[in-house]
């Protein structure tokens, strides 16, 4: 097999590994890209193609990961890892445990470990490498990576959900969900919904927060009843999708374009959490995206929503948004 054939063959693993240690597609995609160069570049071959590659992307990746944190520390709002359409490495034997590895949940708990920490949790638990493997790619002794691994998933353990009921049931009541929303049934939606739910979306300051967190059953139906409202004025329409390896949808306007995504956490036959991506720099691979602002806008005529806009017949000097602190139903800026 030639290089260029075996590293294509290795490419969705690689994919893989990066984006769990990262969070974001396209600094995935990035970190894969350069691992390709760095291995063209190299006059030597490797005997164990698989354990050299993962090795380099693994350090692209947390090299990537350190600079990230500082700009994650400094991101306006919640901040979410960007939605992931489907796994490249499939693992059949695996897949419901890869799957959950990639949820956003899990993604979100990853956040709270080192990068090195991140880094052989993933290589370790998720696809199986070995100590002297895992030492080679991070630069650490096995004893330390031991110690590493041992840190990482007591503190996942510590915060990751159980999901015990099989992803096919929870896409079911997720599809029952959905439908709901469609026909704004606010006691089929709070029926749906735990008790301690949360609604919270990612905008980053770069598109407007279809609502600020939400937390309560009563509140979060009422909350989305009145989004499906403004959705359909628009023409706007969901497309159940998975996303993360769990349920979820992209909403697209009627052009077709992506205006945000979802993603629903189910446990116990309840929605525990909904997750929104609203920030048009994590949407991109999703397909073309709408300008979520001006959908706002045309929803609302006279309000311009964007942050720092002159309202009409208001000062710039006066704080808070249009239409006395809010854009409409369920609709804030940030």
């Amino acid at each position: 097999m030639t290089p260029a054939a075996e590293f294509e063959e290795l490419r969705p693993l690689l994919f893989s590994i990066a984006y769990r240690i990262l969070g974001s597609v396209s600094e995935a995609e990035d970190a894969v890209q350069e691992a390709w160069l760095r291995d063209r570049a190299s006059p030597v071959r490797p005997d164990a193609p698989r354990a050299y590659l993962s090795a380099v992307v693994t350090r692209i990746a947390i090299d990537v990961l350190r600079s990230a944190r500082v700009r994650r520390e400094e991101y306006v709002g919640p901040w979410f890892p960007e939605p992931l359409l489907a796994d490249p490495y499939e693992d059949p034997e695996r897949s419901a445990e890869l799957a959950d590895s990639v949820s956003m949940a899990a993604l979100l708990l990853l956040e709270r470990l080192s990068p090195l920490e991140r880094a052989v949790f993933v290589l370790r638990e998720v696809f199986g490498f070995r100590f002297p493997e895992i030492a080679a790619a991070v630069g650490r002794s096995e004893a330390a990576c031991r110690q590493l691994a041992v840190r990482a998933r007591r503190h996942m353990d510590a915060g990751r959900p159980r999901y015990e009921a099989d992803l096919r049931d929870r896409e079911e009541l997720a599809g029952r969900f959905l439908d709901a929303f469609r026909e704004g049934d606010v006691g089929a939606l709070r029926d749906m919904l735990a008790a301690d739910v949360a609604m919270v979306a990612d905008g980053g300051g770069k598109g407007p927060n279809f609502f600020t967190p939400v937390v309560g059953a009563a509140r979060v139906a009422r909350v989305l009843a009145a989004l499906a409202g403004s959705f359909t004025a628009l023409g706007a329409d969901l497309e159940p999708h998975r996303l993360n390896g769990q349920p979820g949808a992209i909403f697209r306007d009627r052009e077709g374009r992506v205006i945000n995504t979802w993603t629903l956490d189910v446990r116990g036959g309840r929605v525990q959490a909904v997750r929104t991506v609203v920030n048009p720099d994590k949407l991109g691979h999703v397909g073309p995206v709408a300008d979520a602002w001006e959908l706002v806008r045309r929803s609302f005529p006279g309000k311009d929503p964007r942050p720092g806009a002159v309202p009409e017949q208001r000062s710039r000097s006066t704080s808070g948004p249009p239409g006395g602190g809010r854009t409409g139903p369920g609709l804030s800026r940030p």
